[in-house]
C-alpha cells in the first residue's frame, strides 16, 4: 500500500497537490459554517431520570427555570412604591417577550424567598424557550442584551441561571480559542525553525496542520447538521489538528531529509520515506483514533463530540500527511532545505541524537538505579487521585468578573434558598390532594430541605408552613410538579446526598416520580459516565493491544506499553487533581478550586492515552527495525532511541505547545484540559520514552519480543509490515522468540 502511495506521489505529484488545494478550499468554505451548527451543554445523559424530568416539565409546565434576573432598587427597598411600580413594569415587559415563558417575580407573588434578606434586591424567574441549546442560547442572549443594566434609571438588572451561564461559557470559549491559537501558531513556527533550521522544511508541517483543522471543521459542520455536536469540540480540533499534523509531517520531513543526506535521489528518498515513516504515521494514527473512538460509547453529546472531532482530525491529518507530503517532496526535492537559518548553515540534517543514545545506554546498564526514582516521582504525583471527586461545569468555571457567576454567588448569600437550584420532582399522572400533601410533608422533613412547594401548599419541617399558599401553576389534572428547595450549596456532597434521599422517599401509590434539577443532573451524569467507563477503557486497551501486536508481533510489548502509559497518565491526572481540585496554583492561574470536571477528565484520559501511544509507535518502530536486523536487545534500544529521541522530543514539544496555549483560557476546565494534555505529552516523551522504556526493555530482555507459537503464525499471515504480511522467522534462537523479520527495514 505504501509503495503505491509513493508511486502516485512521484508520477502525479502536481495533480495530487491541485486536488489537495481544491479540497482545502472546499473544506474551508464548508467548515466556515461549523460554528452555526454547534451547541453548548451536552453534559447530561438523555435517558437519565433528571433529563426525563426536565422533558416532562418542558412539555407540561412550561419548562424549568433557567434564567434568573437579579433586580436591585437603586434608591431603597424593592417594596417601596416607586421600585414596585417599575418592577411590575419590568415583569410586564418580560411576559411579552416571545423567547420567555413561566415568568415569576417577587412583585407577582410577594413570596419572601424571592426577596433578599436586606430587602434591596428581588428575583425574577423565567424559562428561555428553544428546541436545542443553540436556540436557547441565542434567545437568552437576545433577552440579556435587551434588559441587562439599568431599567427606567432606577432598577439595575443582572442575569444568572443556567441559560446565562451557558451563554457566557460559549462566548468565553470563543475568546479563549482565539487567544490560544494566537499564541500556539507563532510559537510552533519558531520551534519548527529551531528544529529544522530551514524555512521551507518548517512550513511543510504547518501546512498539514492547516489541512487537518480545515478538514475537521468541515466534518463538524456535516455532523452538526444531523446530530448534536458540542461547540467545545472546536478547541480539541485546533489543538489536536495543529499538533498531530505537525507531528506526522515532522516525522516525514525528518526522514526525507535524512535520506537525501545519505545521497539518495529524490524519488528513492520519497519511496523510502513513505514505506518507513509513512507506515509509522498510519499505525500511530490508528492507535490515537482507537483511543478517541472510545468516547463514542458515552451518551453525553459533549463527550461524543470529542470522539467525532478527534477521530476525524486524526484521520485527516494522517491521510493528508501520507498523500500531500510525498507530493510536496517530489516537487521541492533538495529545495526542502531552502531558506536556511543563520545558525543552520553548513550543517547537514542530524540523523542521530547522541544525548538520547547515551541516556538509553546509561539506563540499560543501571535500570534499577535510574528507573526507580522516576517511578517513585510519578507515583507520588499520582497520589492526589486517592482523594479525587467529580463534578460538572457550573458558573464557577467562569472568571470572577462574569456576570452570571456573580449573580449565582449573590443568590446563595442573600436569599433563603434559590428556586433556581431546587430539585424538581415530577409526577406524570394524576394524584389526589391527600397523597400529594403527605408526600410533600415527607420530603420537607428531610435534613437540608428548606421548603417544599406544590400546587396544594408550601411545606417545611414535615408540616404545612404558616401562610404556605399553594402555586396552582405546579399542578395539572394529569401531572404534578414539586419544588424541593434546599440549603446545601449546589453540587456539594450534601446536595448529592439529598438527591438520593429524595428519590428514596415513598411516593404516592401508583406514581413513579422523576427527580430533576442541577444536583440530580450531577448525580446522573456521574452514574452514567461511571457505568460506561469500564467499557470505554476496555475498548481502548483491547484495540491498542491488537494494533501493537500487529505492529510488533509481540504480546509483551503491548502489555509493557499499556502499563507504562497508565503510570504516566496516573501522574498527569494526579497533578491536575492537586492543582484544580485542591486549589494549588489557583492564585497564579486564576481559577476557583472545585471537583474535577468528570467529562473533561475522561476526555483528557483518552487524549493523553492516544498521544502516548503515538510516541510509543514512533520509538518502537526504530527499535523493532534494529532488532529485526539482528542487533541484540540492548543495542537495538540504545541505537533506536539515539535515532528517534530527537524527533520524539521535538514532536512532543510542538504538540505540547498547542495544548499548553489553552492554559491561558479563562474557563477553568479548558485550562485543565490544556495543561493536563500538554503535561501528559511531556511526561511520556521524556520520563517514559527516555527512561522507563529502556529500563523495561533491559529487565525484559529477549522476552520483550515473546509471542506464543500460534500468535507468531497469525502475525506471519496478517501482521502489518512493509510490503504486506510478515514472513519468515525470528533471529532470536531458543524458546523465547520475537517477531518475524520484515522484507526491508522499518525506520522512523
Amino acid at each position: 500500500m505504501f509503495e503505491r502511495i509513493a508511486e502516485l506521489a512521484i508520477r502525479r505529484s502536481r495533480l495530487v497537490l491541485v486536488v489537495a488545494v481544491v479540497a482545502l478550499a472546499l473544506m474551508g468554505a464548508l467548515g466556515a459554517g461549523a460554528f452555526g451548527k454547534l451547541l453548548g451543554g451536552g453534559y447530561d445523559d438523555p435517558a437519565s431520570p433528571s433529563t426525563r424530568a426536565a422533558k416532562v416539565i418542558d412539555e407540561k409546565f412550561g419548562g424549568e427555570t433557567n434564567l434568573v434576573l437579579l433586580v436591585r432598587a437603586s434608591d431603597g427597598r424593592v417594596d417601596a412604591p416607586a421600585a414596585e411600580q417599575r418592577g411590575r413594569s419590568l415583569v410586564a415587559d418580560l411576559k411579552k417577550e416571545q423567547h420567555l415563558e413561566n415568568v415569576v417575580s417577587y412583585w407577582d407573588t410577594t413570596a419572601p424567598e424571592l426577596r433578599s434578606e436586606d430587602g434591596r434586591e428581588a428575583m425574577v424567574l423565567a424559562h428561555v424557550k428553544g428546541d436545542d441549546e443553540t436556540e436557547r442560547g441565542e434567545n437568552a442572549d437576545s433577552v440579556i442584551d435587551a434588559y441587562s443594566g439599568q431599567y427606567e434609571d432606577s432598577l439595575t438588572v443582572r442575569f444568572g441561571g443556567g441559560a446565562a451561564v451557558t451563554s457566557e461559557m460559549g462566548t468565553q470559549s470563543g475568546k479563549d480559542l482565539v487567544l490560544a491559537e494566537s499564541i500556539a501558531v507563532p510559537l510552533t513556527l519558531v520551534l519548527l525553525l529551531l528544529v529544522f533550521g530551514s524555512l521551507v522544511a518548517a512550513l511543510l508541517p504547518l501546512a498539514i496542520g492547516v489541512i487537518a483543522i480545515a478538514g475537521t471543521f468541515a466534518e463538524l459542520y456535516l455532523l452538526g447538521s444531523v446530530t448534536d455536536v458540542s461547540v467545545f469540540a472546536v478547541n480539541l480540533t485546533t489543538a489536536l489538528g495543529l499538533g498531530l499534523g505537525i507531528d506526522y509531517a515532522l516525522l516525514m520531513v525528518n526522514r526525507f531529509r535524512e535520506q537525501l543526506a545519505t545521497g539518495a535521489g529524490v524519488e528513492d528518498a520519497v519511496r523510502r520515506t513513505v514505506s518507513t515513516a509513512g507506515r509509522t504515521v498510519a499505525f500511530s494514527a490508528a492507535t490515537v483514533a482507537a483511543a478517541l473512538a472510545a468516547l463514542l460509547v458515552f451518551p453525553q453529546y459533549f463527550l461524543r463530540s470529542f470522539g467525532y472531532a478527534g477521530v476525524g482530525v486524526v484521520v485527516i491529518a494522517a491521510v493528508s500527511t501520507l498523500f500531500v507530503m510525498p507530493a510536496l517532496f517530489v516537487v521541492l526535492g533538495h529545495r526542502v532545505n531552502s531558506g536556511r537559518m543563520p545558525w543552520a548553515k553548513a550543517k547537514r540534517p542530524a540523523t542521530r541524537a547522541p544525548l538520547w543514545g547515551r541516556l538509553a545506554g546509561t539506563v540499560m546498564r543501571r535500570p534499577a538505579l535510574t528507573a526507580i526514582p522516576v517511578l517513585a516521582v510519578l507515583l507520588v504525583a499520582a497520589s492526589p487521585l486517592l482523594g479525587i471527586t467529580f463534578g460538572t461545569p457550573d458558573e464557577r468555571v467562569l472568571p470572577d468578573n462574569a456576570q452570571s457567576r456573580q449573580v449565582s454567588a449573590e443568590l446563595r448569600e442573600k436569599f433563603d434558598g434559590s428556586d433556581d437550584a431546587a430539585l424538581h420532582v415530577v409526577i406524570g399522572n394524576s394524584v389526589g390532594k391527600a397523597p400529594l400533601e403527605s408526600y410533600a410533608m415527607a420530603l420537607s422533613g428531610l435534613t437540608g430541605v428548606v421548603r417544599v412547594e406544590t400546587s396544594t401548599g408550601t411545606y417545611a419541617d414535615g408540616q404545612s408552613a404558616p401562610n404556605g399558599r399553594g402555586n396552582s401553576a405546579l399542578g395539572r389534572a394529569d401531572a404534578q410538579r414539586i419544588n424541593v428547595v434546599s440549603s446545601p450549596a449546589p453540587k456539594s456532597a450534601a446536595a448529592e446526598s439529598l438527591v438520593g434521599q429524595v428519590r428514596a422517599v415513598a411516593a404516592p401509590a401508583g406514581t413513579h416520580p422523576l427527580v430533576g434539577g442541577v444536583d440530580a443532573q450531577l448525580v446522573d451524569s456521574k452514574s452514567s459516565i461511571g457505568s460506561r467507563l469500564p467499557l470505554a477503557v476496555g475498548l481502548v486497551a483491547v484495540t491498542t493491544f491488537l494494533l501493537l501486536f500487529l505492529f510488533t508481533g509481540s504480546v509483551v510489548q503491548p502489555l509493557r506499553a499499556l502499563l507504562l502509559n497508565l503510570i504516566s497518565l496516573g501522574a498527569t491526572l494526579g497533578v491536575m487533581t492537586w492543582i484544580f481540585q485542591d486549589g494549588n496554583l489557583s492564585s497564579v492561574l486564576g481559577f476557583t478550586a472545585q471537583p474535577m470536571e468528570v467529562s473533561m477528565t475522561v476526555l483528557m484520559f483518552c487524549i493523553a492515552f492516544g498521544l502516548s501511544m503515538d510516541y510509543e509507535v514512533f520509538v518502537t518502530s526504530r527499535i523493532k527495525e534494529l532488532h529485526d536486523q539482528g542487533e541484540d536487545n540492548e543495542s537495538a534500544v540504545t541505537n533506536g532511541l539515539g535515532h528517534t529521541g530527537r524527533i520524539v522530543t521535538a514532536a512532543a514539544c510542538l504538540l505540547a505547545v498547542s495544548f499548553f496555549a489553552f492554559g491561558t483560557a479563562e474557563l477553568s476546565f479548558m485550562q485543565m484540559f490544556g495543561l493536563g494534555s500538554g503535561l501528559a505529552i511531556l511526561i511520556d516523551a521524556v520520563a517514559v520514552r527516555g527512561i522507563l522504556v529502556p529500563a523495561a526493555m533491559r529487565v525484559l530482555g529477549r522476552s520483550a519480543w515473546y509471542a506464543p507459537g500460534f500468535l507468531r503464525k497469525l502475525h506471519g499471515r496478517i501482521g502489518l509490515s512493509e510490503g504486506g504480511p510478515a514472513t519468515g522467522h525470528t533471529t532470536a534462537p531458543g524458546p523465547v522468540t520475537g517477531p518475524p523479520p520484515v522484507k526491508s527495514p522499518t525506520k522512523v
